[in-house]
């Protein structure tokens, strides 16, 4: 099969290359994927620069990405809750960093794959899983619920656009940081949006005078902006910064998880969660997809479309 890979760790796009290797096998209780579209993810272009080498062990080469979603091409012994032919998407992180989604096929374990929501089209789907399931679980952590006020840190992002649509099917009244550009984006989805940068703290007051009861940072280096607008008695989480467990926060790490993804889903195919796909490249403009995401203010989804 035809598959973007890497042979060894590098801060650059210098050791990708696109070309035929072998196809992957296929193991008990998983399913093999016909990849229609893979999202981009910032971790993908942090693990090929070598940041997570001390969390996971990593078998060059390497095929990056985590994200999928594709045609059920066949399954492996003990998976009963699919078939060739099924229309899934997956958050398909292993516990070895080795085979991943920018490929033709990849393998998934079958516990952490979802049926393709009908609402959403393959790029969108592709784009789902894991900024999705981060969101959700940054939520689920910090039990947002009807009557709370929830500050989100990068309201517009790949993340932070999936939660604030989540914490607004929960009840939750909504407050975004973004850029201006991004503004209207965020009314359209029921977020009241603040710049962020010098002042942030005082915009965020003025909206919500006795404090937020709930902050999602989806950015990271918020936690000063975080203390000084939280109500006591407040929650807090993030995903970029783990210093915030020395304020009594939580770093949020997701796991593959298909019920939890089925639950996305489900959003998508009541119209409660939309997804927006910003770019599509082929499997030879990974690195420009990677260049993209370097970079940072991107809104909606990177995806490769093999």
């Amino acid at each position: 099969m035809r598959a973007v890979t890497y042979d060894a760790y590098a801060a650059d796009n210098s050791r990708l290359k696109v070309g035929e290797i072998p196809d992957p096998k296929l193991g008990p209780s998983e399913v093999l994927i016909e990849v229609r579209a893979a999202g981009v993810n910032p971790v993908d272009w942090k693990i090929m620069a070598g940041l997570l080498d001390g969390m996971m062990q990593t078998v060059f080469p390497v095929v990056p990405g985590w994200d999928v979603a594709g045609v059920v091409r066949a399954v492996g012994p003990d998976t009963p809750e699919f078939a060739p032919g099924d229309q899934v998407m997956a958050y398909a992180r292993k516990t070895v960093v080795q085979g991943g989604t920018f490929a033709e096929y990849v393998t998934v374990p079958a516990p952490a794959v979802a049926r393709k929501p009908s609402a959403l089209d393959w790029n969108q789907a592709g784009g789902l899983p894991l900024a999705g399931l981060t969101a959700q679980r940054s939520l689920d952590r910090l039990e947002i619920g009807p009557g709370e006020i929830l500050l989100v840190h990068g309201a517009s992002g790949g993340v932070g656009g999936f939660g604030v649509q989540i914490a607004r099917d929960r009840g939750a009244r909504v407050i975004g940081t973004a850029s201006e550009r991004n503004h209207a984006h965020l009314r359209e989805l029921g977020v009241e949006p603040v710049a962020y940068g010098e002042g942030l703290a005082d915009r965020v007051r003025e909206l919500a005078p006795d404090g937020v009861t709930a902050v999602a940072d989806f950015v990271g280096g918020q936690l000063e902006t975080t203390l000084a607008v939280l109500a006591q008695g407040g929650r807090h989480v993030s995903v970029a910064d783990n210093t915030v467990e020395q304020h009594g926060g939580h770093w949020v790490w997701v796991r593959p998880d298909g019920a939890k993804l089925a639950e996305l889903a489900e959003l998508a195919d009541r119209g409660a969660l939309k997804a927006e796909v910003g770019q599509t490249f082929p499997l030879e403009q990974v690195g420009a997809a990677f260049d993209i995401s370097r970079g940072g203010h991107v809104r909606g989804k990177l995806v490769i479309t093999p």
